[in-house]
């Protein structure tokens, strides 16, 4: 659960570090107009680049650490898969507002008031879907990744203002996270447990467990006669076991579970990278400003302004 709330709180930070959460703080400086008030907001903008100067650079070396595998070939653990999205099965989903057929889909409606956009309605999908290359398909399970789409539209309609952002099926994807195969070898099956149910499941109907068992219709299984039940649950329960030793395999691609990055996005490689080197830089360069600015104010502001 710990670890749930971590995941969520890391993907609300990534989404924080590319609002317009400095922006804000400058807006509180210059409206307060005090030597606190422009201390306070410029140590936190400095705290917020910080941090996303740090986030850029891990997802940096996370995509250059990370190379590219085909699907058949991946090795169990943290990997990066590049291939063709495709939804998961019919009918599709659909975006929430546009209501066009997609593989994910994140909005956001705002209404104005006094001036200002307040977010009145928020939320994504996590519906899973399917990446194919050249060599096999995969599962990819959306929920708690970091998305980076270029599918982004925004517009207004009378007094609100709605963003939409959507993966499409035939997007070429990226994906970096977990990767696990499941079949009937990558679980164990519990033979004792499965006996156990299914001679329960078979007391729930006692008059159909006595009319195949009861076989001198005394109304009362013996010994010897719930022992030949207990033969025939086992073979059942074996039968069952041999058929899930025979499924075939099922690759998946989801949140890694040791915080490790989770990534999807229809970007090439070499713009993810530009991307990331940009915003870190960016950040850097807000965090070199706002240490400027504090010394500045320090110096130019009266003690009690």
């Amino acid at each position: 659960m710990l670890d749930l709330y971590l995941a969520r709180l890391r993907l609300g930070y990534a989404q924080m570090i590319t609002s317009g959460a400095q922006l804000l703080l400058v807006f509180v400086g210059l409206r307060l107009q005090t030597r606190l008030a422009w201390l306070a907001s410029l140590a936190l903008i400095a705290l917020i680049s910080v941090f996303a100067w740090l986030s850029n650079l891990y997802r940096l070396r996370a995509l250059r650490d990370t190379p590219t595998s085909l699907i058949e070939a991946a090795a169990q653990g943290q990997v990066e898969l590049a291939g063709i999205g495709e939804p998961f099965c019919d009918p599709p989903i659909y975006s929430q507002l546009k209501r066009r057929p997609c593989l994910w889909c994140r909005y956001q409606i705002e209404e104005r008031r006094k001036n200002e956009w307040h977010t009145v309605d928020r939320g994504e999908t996590s519906n899973t879907f399917v990446l194919r290359d050249r060599t096999g398909v995969c599962v990819v399970d959306p929920e708690l990744a970091e998305i980076v789409t270029l599918h982004h539209e925004q517009w207004t309609d009378g007094e609100q203002r709605l963003t939409e952002w959507v993966l499409l099926k035939g997007d070429a994807l990226r994906v970096v996270g977990a990767f696990r195969t499941l079949n009937g070898t990558s679980e164990p099956f519990d033979t004792r447990s499965e006996l156990s149910a299914l001679l329960g499941e078979w007391k729930q109907d006692m008059p159909r467990l006595l009319a195949r068992f009861d076989a001198d219709r005394d109304g009362v299984l013996s010994v010897d006669e719930w022992e030949n039940a207990r033969r025939a649950a086992m073979q059942e329960v074996l039968q069952r076991k041999d058929q899930w030793l025979a499924q075939p395999e099922t690759h998946l691609i989801a949140r890694p579970t040791d915080g490790q990055l989770f990534l999807i996005s229809n970007m090439s490689e070499d713009k993810l990278l530009r991307r990331y080197t940009l915003w870190g830089a960016a950040h850097l360069l807000i965090l070199l400003a706002a240490l400027a600015g504090v010394g500045w104010t320090l110096h130019n502001f009266p003690l009690h302004g």
